[in-house]
């Protein structure tokens, strides 16, 4: 069983992969793409030294946008006819089709070592990425305008499942002791909820700062990515709700750690490195809710903060585990 679990991750990585590819084509070449902005371009040159009908001509037929336009974006939506759409199309399925990949290689891992398949630090990078690419795909059902961002969704989670199997990985074996209680079923599965949850908001955090830089005229990468992503109000409205929605479920994480670690070590919270980071963590993402509902607060500021808070959940991942030595040192690399 392990020795699936670890072929199947291979194969979860590579319909990401193909996935993402296939996102990169229509994000490329779709209505909002640089050929077919040409396109429009060339569409829209009348009265500016295209040729002008002669007297009495039959006018010119109008040629339709080559796709929908969103009510929030004067933008067409990305997609089209043709191939370009079909990749779009594709790239959804593959996603779906890596996700059942996913949850087979977290089933097969979980039956290799007998228990829940998240108690070491490669197991909940593992379960973190799936809660990530699920709700995409929740995201994607209710808005499937915003298909073609879906590229940097599953570019992130390539490059999170190639780091765990390639740098994290651990034998499948049973759980520490310090590991073997209930608590483990109810407080790591709400922090790979919340942890998957908030990957999704950092990827709509970012796009919506690059979607913000490219409006106000900024140039270079990342921000000539600006011009192929929905407005800034779209995407900072999602983001929010996003946070909102993981943030409940964070502090239930960290409410259910503190009665734990009553049950293990005779006291709800001893500022052990993971316990400090988890509040840093929590207090960054209240922040940003805070300055999100704070009409004097500009609303850039506060998606900085929740890009802030990211980078502190990436901390309490990485550097808890991996360099700081604490109570909660469990990565098992």
């Amino acid at each position: 069983m392990e020795a699936l679990s670890n072929q199947l991750l291979v194969v979860t990585i590579l319909t990401y992969l193909a996935a993402m590819l296939c996102h990169a084509v229509e994000y490329a070449f779709g209505a909002s793409g640089a050929v077919a902005r040409a396109a429009g371009r060339d569409r829209s040159l009348v009265g500016a030294g295209a040729p002008v009908p002669e007297p009495g001509a039959a006018p010119r037929q109008q040629v339709p946008e080559p796709g929908p336009v969103d009510e929030a974006s004067p933008r067409p939506v990305p997609g089209g006819r043709g191939g370009v759409a079909l990749a779009g199309r594709a790239a959804v399925v593959l996603t779906a089709a890596g996700v059942g990949a996913h949850v087979a290689t977290l089933v097969t891992r979980g039956l290799a070592a007998h228990r829940v398949p998240w108690g070491n630090m490669y197991e909940f990078v593992l379960a973190v990425c799936l809660v990530g690419a699920v709700a995409w795909l929740a995201v994607l059902a209710t808005r499937p305008r915003l298909r073609h961002l879906g590229l940097f969704v599953t570019l992130l989670l390539v490059v999170l499942l190639g780091v765990a199997g390639m740098n994290l990985y651990t034998r499948a074996g049973p759980l520490v002791p310090a590991l073997n209680s209930y608590w483990l079923k109810i407080h790591v599965t709400a922090a790979a909820t919340a942890s998957g949850i908030l990957l999704l908001g950092f990827v709509l955090a970012g796009l919506t700062i690059v979607r913000a830089g490219y409006d106000t005229g900024r140039a270079g990468f990342p921000f000539s990515l600006g011009d192929r992503l929905p407005a800034e109000e779209v995407l900072e409205r999602l983001t929010f709700r996003v946070h909102a929605f993981a943030f409940p479920i964070w502090t239930f994480a960290i409410i259910c750690g503190a009665i734990w670690a009553e049950a293990a070590w005779g006291r709800y919270w001893g500022w052990d490195p993971k316990e400090t980071w988890s509040f840093i963590a929590w207090v960054v993402y209240a922040g940003y809710l805070h300055a999100r509902a704070t009409p004097s607060v500009r609303r850039s500021t506060a998606t900085w903060i929740a890009v802030v808070g990211w980078g502190t959940m990436m901390i309490n991942l990485f550097g808890v585990n991996l360099v700081i030595s604490g109570l909660h040192s469990y990565a098992g690399v």
